[in-house]
């Protein structure tokens, strides 16, 4: 006979006190650290336990006794199933006040490097609405929240459990799919477009993919608004047959038809087993293949597989930090690290002699090369490689040793024998952009030897969110 698992009890009265990682805050009892989604430090809460370990517990809150004087109203109906937007009962000065903490504690705790007095936080204008880029999933039963499910249950209508889904992913489930009526992330005209996909698709009765059986025809929607105004939207389907491929072609005529303010109207036919189609041609039902944001006097051609900040206003500030930082002058070599599609080497440019940026994506490297020719900017050169190759003494003979080097590296941060070789090329200065302060701080750490932190940056990209970039500047020591 197989052990009942044991009911955790409630655990009563907890005040929240602080945030933690992951869009979680924190509570303590005794010495069990707590974490708890949803909440905000000042709430007193009744805990449920979920999982416990021996230092640390995971809980929700059953309920609240008593509300926190520090609170919003989340504004979004999602809020609190979505994934996304986790600080949205959080007002927006005490999420900057958090996320300012959260890169002092780091540099502090993990670096443990003399440091100047971190420059306030750069906050976003644009608090709503501020994503150019978002990715929709299709899924052919959706997730149901738990107020869904105990209507369902009082109607007793069990047909309706199995109604199709377009929305984002549940955390931590690939094959859970919460569907999405509004989005405050990304200008309204995408709720309006994945909305009417949604609709037609339903009453035309076109299959949405079953995420674990691989069958269906409908998979993802990607849509992307930028600033000049241009709107791209991306369909993947799986087809099969002839009648999948009419049926498909349908929806793609009804976007067609419905929104001529789309410039950028696409397709991908994908029939593996997952969404990822950078290995698959994409192609033009109406429009270009292509549209174009700005910044400065600078045109970046962005295409269906490129990469670019998610929030252009705010990278905008993000890039003019990391210029402001290098005190460049016209005889300056930079070396642009993980330069992805190469905007901040572009964006520097033209007060330098030369730029070099290398980044280990081949196809990134390829938009960097497109957009510097459309930007008529002819001192920079960009390289495809892995960084510790790449930057050895030949390489360096034949395009100069770098007077300053700028480094924007994944979340995982730099792997130590990058650090080592940026040690041994020993350039003046070293810019150093994170979306991880964690992995910044260790890396600074090793990087103290030879450099000393002179100035730190939080900018806050991601409003509503617990992420935080930081732009931090190194100079060699005398």
């Amino acid at each position: 006979m197989s052990k009942k698992k044991r009911e955790q009890p409630i655990v009563e009265n907890v005040t929240i006190t602080d945030v933690a990682a992951e869009g979680k805050s924190l509570a303590r009892i005794n010495d069990l650290v707590i974490f708890v989604p949803f909440v905000v430090p000042g709430d007193v809460v009744d805990l449920k336990i979920l999982k416990r370990k021996h230092s640390y517990a995971e809980a929700v809150a059953v309920n609240i006794r008593r509300l926190s004087d520090v609170r919003a109203v989340p504004f979004c109906r999602h809020f609190g199933v979505c994934g996304g937007c986790k600080w949205q009962n959080l007002p927006y000065k005490e999420q900057l006040r958090y996320k300012q903490k959260q890169v002092f504690d780091h540099l502090t705790r993990i670096a443990k490097v003399e440091l100047p007095e971190i420059l306030p936080i750069l906050g976003s204008e644009d608090t709503i609405r501020y994503r150019n880029k978002l990715e929709y999933s299709f899924s052919n039963m959706r997730w149901l929240t738990q107020d869904e499910l105990s209507k369902l249950d009082e109607s007793g209508d069990n047909t309706r459990r199995k109604q199709p889904g377009l929305g984002f992913h549940i955390p931590g489930a690939f094959d859970k799919v919460l569907h999405i009526w509004e989005c405050w992330l990304q200008d309204v005209i995408s709720d309006r477009i994945r909305n009417s996909a949604y609709e037609y698709a339903v009453e035309h009765e076109i299959p949405f993919i079953n995420l674990r059986s691989q069958e269906g025809v409908l998979r993802d929607m990607m849509v992307r608004v930028v600033t000049t105004g241009q709107i791209m939207v991306l369909v993947q389907a799986k087809i099969v047959t002839s009648a999948e491929n009419e049926q498909f072609m349908g929806l793609m005529q009804h976007l067609s038809d419905s929104f001529p303010e789309i410039t950028s109207l696409l397709f991908v036919i994908n029939n593996k087993c997952n969404d990822t189609f950078g290995d698959l041609d994409v192609n033009v039902f109406r429009g270009e293949e292509f549209i174009y944001e700005t910044m400065e006097n600078l045109r970046f051609k962005i295409g269906p597989k490129s990469f670019f900040q998610t929030n252009s206003r705010q990278a905008y500030n993000l890039y003019s930090v990391v210029r402001d930082f290098a005190r460049l002058d016209r005889d300056d070599v930079v070396y642009d690290l993980y330069t992805g599609t190469g905007t901040i080497a572009l964006f520097i440019a033209s007060r330098v002699c030369k730029v070099i940026g290398i980044e280990y994506v081949l196809e990134a490297i390829e938009d960097a090369k497109v957009n510097a020719e459309l930007n008529d900017i002819r001192n920079v050169e960009f390289y495809a490689g892995d960084m510790k190759d790449v930057l050895n003494a030949d390489f360096m003979a034949e395009h100069g040793t770098p007077n300053v080097i700028i480094t924007d590296p994944p979340r995982a941060g730099m792997h130590k024998d990058v650090v080592d070789v940026i040690l041994s090329v020993a350039p003046e200065r070293i810019v150093y952009v994170s979306c991880n302060p964690a992995t910044q701080a260790r890396d600074v750490a090793l990087l103290d030897c030879e450099y000393r932190v002179v100035a730190v940056q939080p900018i806050d990209m991601f409003p509503h969110t617990q992420h935080v970039e930081v732009v931090t500047l190194l100079e060699k020591r005398c």
